[in-house]
């Protein structure tokens, strides 16, 4: 099978593959310093279950991936509005992600779509972003 007729949902490897990247990298985002420099993101991390925020992150990105899954948690723009993420927050939050999926040998290919999706995120996350 070629990238073209493949999802990416498949050629992650599914769900429980998705849901290993994830566990990691929630575990990274909710310790890294510069993200919970912010209070209002530090208050957040405190404030959700871990475990359900995993689970929440798994979900949507096995829909957004084209999987079987359907996202069942808020808007992106709902559940980050409040929080008033500056671009250098962003920022640290895509390194994180790319030293998790670099850990997890996410092979380049799939790593660009991922981070596509990632980025059509950006404006309802991000306050006042800055177009990559």
């Amino acid at each position: 099978m070629t990238t073209t007729n493949t999802s990416l949902y498949e050629r992650l490897g599914g769900i429980y593959a998705i849901a290993a990247v994830v566990d990691d990298f929630i575990d990274g985002i909710m310790i890294n310093p510069i993200l919970n420099a912010n209070s209002l993101v530090d208050e957040a991390h405190h404030r959700v279950s871990k475990a359900g925020f995993k689970y929440l992150v798994t979900e949507m990105v096995g829909w957004a991936t084209g999987g079987p899954q359907k996202y069942t948690g808020k808007t992106m723009k709902e559940s980050h509005e409040h929080l008033g993420i500056s671009e250098n927050e962003w920022q640290s939050f895509l390194g994180d992600f790319q030293t998790t999926l670099d850990k997890f040998q996410v092979p380049a290919v799939e790593q660009r779509e991922l981070f596509a999706i990632l980025n059509s995120t950006k404006t309802d996350i991000v306050v006042n972003p800055v177009a990559r």
